[in-house]
């Protein structure tokens, strides 16, 4: 999709907090609704996928606002662009980038550069060496993607979402 902004907009980045949780679960629904179509079945991303991902975002605001992590929204004029989870680093200090979603429209205008930097900084700040995360291995854009900002596949797992049978892989990045 092709970059739609004024050459001017600037991108800017904040932490959410509970109040952005339903921002967060309808940003998550369209990102997938887009990156999935093809993969999913229609019926997953149209009917049953925002329900769900509202209930996910509640449950999972509640344990970020805890201590869990941290969800920064990237913004371009103050207009919701997308938005990164990342989680605090476990005993191998690795912190799990949770979620990293661009809208469709903002993709290619460097949010999910700047996202992905934002949750590097974060987790580099409470000991993590490394960051890591999983992508659905039919997610060729988004493998194209981390790949590009220099990520390693480390594994290939089954994986179902949707009702469907599928497999995600593994990508690790140092934090050096």
């Amino acid at each position: 999709m092709p970059n739609l902004l004024p050459t001017k907009a600037r991108l800017g980045l904040r932490k959410a907090d509970a109040n952005d949780t339903a921002l967060i679960a309808s940003m998550h629904a369209r990102s997938w609704a887009s990156a999935y179509r093809g993969i999913l079945p229609d019926e997953f991303l149209d009917r049953d996928m925002p329900g769900e991902r509202a209930a996910h975002w509640q449950a999972r605001m509640e344990e970020i606002v805890a201590g869990a992590g941290c969800v920064f929204i990237a913004e371009f004029d103050g207009a919701a662009a997308g938005f990164v989870c990342v989680a605090e680093p476990d005993e191998s200090g690795s912190a799990l980038v949770d979620n990293l979603h661009a809208l469709p429209a903002y993709r290619g205008c460097g949010a999910g550069t700047a996202m992905l930097d934002a949750a590097a900084q974060w987790a580099r700040a409470r000991g993590a060496r490394q960051l890591h995360l999983s992508v659905l291995e039919a997610n060729a854009a988004a493998i194209r993607f981390y790949e590009s900002h220099g990520w390693t596949m480390s594994a290939r797992e089954p994986d179902n979402l949707g009702g469907i049978d599928l497999y995600s892989l593994r990508y690790i990045r140092p934090l050096t």
